[in-house]
This record gives structure tokens, sequence and C-alpha cells, in this order.
């Protein structure tokens, strides 16, 4: 009990210590951030199935899951990642063994 009593007090001290000052403006709203993870196709994980496949109540599963493990709060969108969204989509001279388009995950706050 005291030290709920403690904490009250320090917290009033200090909000009477710092008060608002009359006129100024409220702290600017803080922008959402994004973010979008490239994951290989063949992960070992099993999950490339539920995200390739289109939207559907396992991928976002599987995305919400994914972003969290991130320290985001969820997707806003996942898929397979267009040619243009990842290294090696230029195609070159050379032939290059062709591998599975990476997973793309896109988290947000």
């Amino acid at each position: 009990m005291r030290r709920s009593a403690a904490v009250l007090l320090a917290l009033a001290l200090a909000t009477a210590a710092f008060p608002a000052q009359a006129g100024s403006e409220p702290a600017a709203a803080r922008k959402p951030v994004e973010k979008t993870f490239l994951i290989p196709a063949e992960d070992g994980y099993g999950v490339g199935e539920c995200l390739s496949g289109g939207p559907s109540e396992c991928g976002q599963v599987v995305a919400n899951a994914w972003c969290e493990s991130q320290g985001f709060a969820s997707a806003s969108n996942y898929g397979v990642a267009a040619q243009d969204e990842y290294t090696g989509a230029i195609d070159g001279a050379a032939p290059v063994k062709s591998a599975p388009r990476p997973l793309r995950i896109t988290c947000q706050d």
C-alpha cells in the first residue's frame, strides 16, 4: 500500500513540475511504419503454400505471426514477390539456374 501511494505521489509531483504550456501544439502524429520482408520460398518451415496462394485465412495468420516475431503489430500485405522486388530479377546474358520467387510480407505498426 505504501509503495502505490509513493508512486502516485511521485507522479503527481512530476506532473506539477512540468505543466503543459498554454498554446503549445500537440505532438505530431507518428507516421505509421511499414517494412517489407522477403523470405525464400523454400525456407524449410512449410509456410510457402499459405503465403503464395493469394489472400486466405491461413496466409493472414502466418503473415501476422511473422510480423509479430519481427516486432510489428500485423501484416498489411503478403504474397509472392514481384520479379522487380528482389535482387537477381534482371535478365542477364548468362543462363542462371531459376529459383522460385521469394515470398513477400509487409508488416505495419
